[in-house]
């Protein structure tokens, strides 16, 4: 059995029109988190021969593996890939079409059994074989539904496949291969997708707060392009006075949850992004909590019209007594009168930065 074993491909459908369709940087990072998933969520002993874009090549050599066995994986896989997806739509802050888009991208998974070999080059090891040309060339089959686990008779030895769970149901097909006629059995894996369990929302806002500060102005520009340049953190020191710049953002596209470090002319702080809400018909709202937990800032920009818009920028501080009277010696009046000024500066940067056209 040395040059036998299982071929396992675990491929992300709609992969080539997200990537043609939706923002590059975007779409790279997260297809990027999601293979990170896959590879994190091997739990047999398979060994991975190549990443191809949109899929992974797994394999395993030995002799085939129980139905029970691959279906372990199979489902591990991709409830993890499913759970990652509905966590990144919920935490989400972006609005570009691959961040949008994200939520739709599918998987179905490829095992097939055969003969194959290996070589290494350099660090990299690479499968050869014409059971490994099958399993690729079973990935373009006729099934409808993007969201399947395809079974080969190789892989059955020739055994007719079980329901493993109530919601299983088995069809059969046979692909046409350079090889030869290949016969499979297929099962839809949607089902798995009603079972996940939702992953509870980090609590970051304040417990108890006061509101110390309410600033306002409003903008000739769309509540989108207010969004864009106000709350990006690559503007924000751009237009917000005593604010040099964010950096050690935890994540490559930053959502609820997310810390980051905000560099100011003395010192630094760490701060949370707590809470979102998109609906740019009415409003947009964003806020960010001290990483202690003494404050928060609170970010609403409201739709007057297509053309004119209003920021909020409200500051709170955790109710406390001592807190409160701190901060109402020693910053509130400065503080308030560098959020006028910044306000202001969003007027001429509104005009600088535009959206891109898919955002």
């Amino acid at each position: 059995m040395e040059n036998k074993g299982l071929l396992f491909i675990p491929d992300i459908s709609g992969f080539t029109k997200f990537v043609h369709e939706s923002e590059i940087e975007h779409s790279r990072f997260i297809i990027q988190d999601l293979l990170e998933i896959l590879i994190n969520s091997n739990q047999v002993g398979l060994e991975i021969s190549e990443i191809e874009g949109d899929a992974i090549l797994f394999y395993r050599y030995g002799n085939p593996p129980s139905l029970q066995e691959v279906y372990r994986q199979v489902e591990k896989m991709f409830c993890a890939f499913h759970k990652h997806l509905l966590s990144y739509e919920y935490r989400r802050l972006c609005q570009c079409k691959a961040c949008i888009s994200a939520i739709n991208l599918t998987l179905k998974v490829i095992t097939h059994y055969g003969e194959f070999t290996g070589y290494t080059v350099k660090n990299f090891k690479k499968l050869i074989g014409k059971d490994v040309i099958v399993a690729h060339q079973l990935l373009k089959n006729d099934i409808a539904q993007h969201e399947y686990w395809l079974v080969t008779d190789n892989l059955l030895q020739d055994k007719e496949p079980v329901h493993l769970t109530d919601w299983m149901e088995w069809g059969d097909r046979v692909q046409q291969t350079e090889t030869g006629a290949v016969p499979y059995h297929f099962t839809q894996l949607g089902e798995l997708k009603n079972r996940i369990e939702p992953e509870s929302p980090p609590q970051l806002e304040l417990a108890e707060k006061v509101k110390m500060i309410s600033v306002s102005r409003e903008y000739d520009t769309d509540v989108k392009n207010l969004f864009y340049t106000a709350l990006h953190f690559e503007f924000r020191h751009l237009w917000q006075e005593g604010v040099k710049g964010i950096d050690q953002v935890d994540h490559l596209i930053p959502g609820i949850g997310t810390k980051h470090r905000c560099i100011l002319e003395k010192g630094f702080v760490i701060m949370y992004s707590s809470t979102f809400s998109y609906n740019p018909d009415e409003r947009i709202e964003y806020s960010e909590t001290e990483e202690k937990k003494r404050s928060a800032v609170y970010f609403t920009l409201e739709r007057i019209n297509d053309n004119r818009s209003r920021l909020n920028i409200d500051v709170y501080v955790r109710k406390n007594f001592l807190l409160q009277s701190m901060f109402s010696l020693m910053m509130k009046k400065k503080m308030e009168r560098s959020l006028r000024r910044s306000l202001e500066n969003l007027v001429g940067l509104l005009k600088e930065i535009k959206p891109p056209v898919e955002f």
